[in-house]
């Protein structure tokens, strides 16, 4: 089994994907990633600027960021995005602990600034998805990276990097 496959299904879980539903994407992310490329995070998500767009499902690699979108009538599963992380710049995300979720914004190679709300599941999942964030975002820049346990805060905080 590859890298890819062996920890698809664990970044599923740990995103709050059911089984079934990370099933059916696989073979559209697998199509998009190399197969020694782990996946680190795989959420459902919206666009906050279009709510009925339909619904999003997310796959962060330590390389790639893709997204699918689903239509909503028929349920049918189209790209939106797939972008090496080199490409993207801008990228910014900011945690919103009052509503579990994490509102993460790139701007593709193409110039489009592309903005995303990851539903999670607890404040717990909001701060393992920003910890991973951080390690893919800022550890690709060659940095080290050691993220200190932090306890929530009142605030909604916004990271944004170069």
């Amino acid at each position: 089994m590859d890298v890819f496959s062996s920890t698809f299904h664990i970044a599923a879980e740990a995103g709050s994907v059911s089984l079934p539903t990370a099933n059916r994407h696989l073979s559209i992310f697998q199509n998009c990633v190399d197969q020694d490329d782990p996946a680190v995070l795989v959420t459902r998500c919206v666009r906050p600027g279009a709510p009925l767009s339909g619904d999003y499902h997310l796959l962060l690699t330590q390389r790639r960021l893709v997204i699918l979108r689903e239509t909503r009538p028929l349920h049918r599963l189209r790209l939106h995005l797939n972008a090496n992380l080199r490409h993207l710049c801008n990228v910014t995300w900011r945690l919103d602990l009052a509503k579990p979720a994490v509102e993460m914004s790139a701007t593709a190679m193409d110039g489009v600034r592309e903005r995303f709300r990851m539903r999670l599941g607890d404040e717990a999942a909001v701060w393992h998805a920003e910890e991973l964030l951080r390690q893919v975002f800022e550890g690709r820049r060659g940095e080290r990276v050691s993220v200190p346990v932090r306890k929530p805060r009142s605030s909604s905080p916004a990271v944004a990097l170069a």
